[in-house]
């Protein structure tokens, strides 16, 4: 296969219409270039030049190769050019898989200031409800960096972003006082999880912790829209804090005891720049619960 150095030589010497001349452009020796072009002609089996008592001119087969020659050098410019630009963050796409519960509360945030300080960079959103799924977009290769709860099936590295509280939503006439128990869940209609969603099976499972089974009244995939239907009066929903975004138009209560997951970045490609960058920025702004969750009960 031709070699980037041999179709340099070629353009050079058709630019300069001289072998002499195309050497001194390129820095080189002249039997240096001669045996890159020779080696060439050689490989596609045909002269491309013509040797004239003065200078050289293109033979058919040299007019037919020019331009894809120069297209592969240009080629291999784009290249390096592109590949610097991504090594400094300017330029390049990261494909970040995450919990659809944490796209607005956690993410935007920071999507909003990549957007900021780096308008040439590309960021592809794949939005799941199953960290067992999101992790297997980034073992699969389809996904750079996962964000979400810690995943069941998951042996590679690990960071994490910190822990987020789950929230007893509710209508605001409910009629729950302070800090809710588990306890009290057991007698509650509750907007639960459809079972893609791998929300659901971790509340149940840490109910039977508490010696509580949930009743559920009914079931949809989307944390935030449980929040809202547990908001309608429809039921009691358990969600995390960073699914409730804006103002909440129903009764926000916290566990009692406390519950909480870790909320974790994962990668195959740890030393990425964009991969290292980006968790970085996330596990910088950290999991707090939201202003408009000030008045928590």
């Amino acid at each position: 296969m031709p070699t980037l150095r041999s179709l340099e030589c070629l353009v050079a010497v058709l630019d300069a219409g001289s072998v002499t001349e195309a050497a001194a452009r390129l820095h080189l020796s002249q039997p240096a270039l001669s045996h890159q072009l020779a080696a060439l002609e050689k490989e596609i089996g045909t002269p491309l030049v013509e040797r004239l008592p003065r200078g050289v001119r293109p033979t058919t087969a040299g007019r037919a190769v020019a331009a894809d020659a120069r297209a592969a050098l240009d080629a291999a410019d784009r290249v390096v050019t592109v590949g610097r630009a991504v090594a400094s963050g300017s330029e390049g796409m990261l494909r970040v898989a995450c919990a659809e519960s944490m796209t607005v509360g956690l993410l935007a945030p920071v999507l909003r200031e990549w957007r900021r300080r780096r308008p040439g960079v590309r960021i592809a959103l794949s939005e799941l409800s199953s960290a067992d799924e999101i992790a297997a977009l980034v073992e699969s290769g389809a996904a750079d960096l996962a964000v979400g709860p810690r995943p069941t099936r998951w042996t590679g590295p690990a960071e994490l972003i910190g822990r987020e509280e789950i929230l007893v939503a509710a209508a605001r006439n409910h009629g729950f006082t302070g800090d809710v128990t588990f306890t009290r869940l057991a007698a509650e209609p509750i907007v639960h999880y459809h079972p893609d969603n791998g929300l659901g099976g971790w509340l149940d499972a840490l109910a039977a912790e508490h010696g509580v089974t949930l009743t559920a009244a009914t079931r949809t995939r989307n944390v935030a829209t449980a929040a809202q239907l547990a908001a309608a009066g429809l039921g009691v929903a358990l969600v995390p804090a960073t699914a409730i975004t804006g103002p909440f138009h129903g009764g926000l209560h916290r566990l009692a005891p406390s519950s909480s997951r870790d909320v974790v970045t994962l990668t195959l490609t740890p030393n990425d720049p964009f991969v290292r960058r980006f968790g970085a920025d996330l596990r910088r702004r950290g999991i707090s619960l939201p202003a408009a969750l000030g008045g928590i009960g």
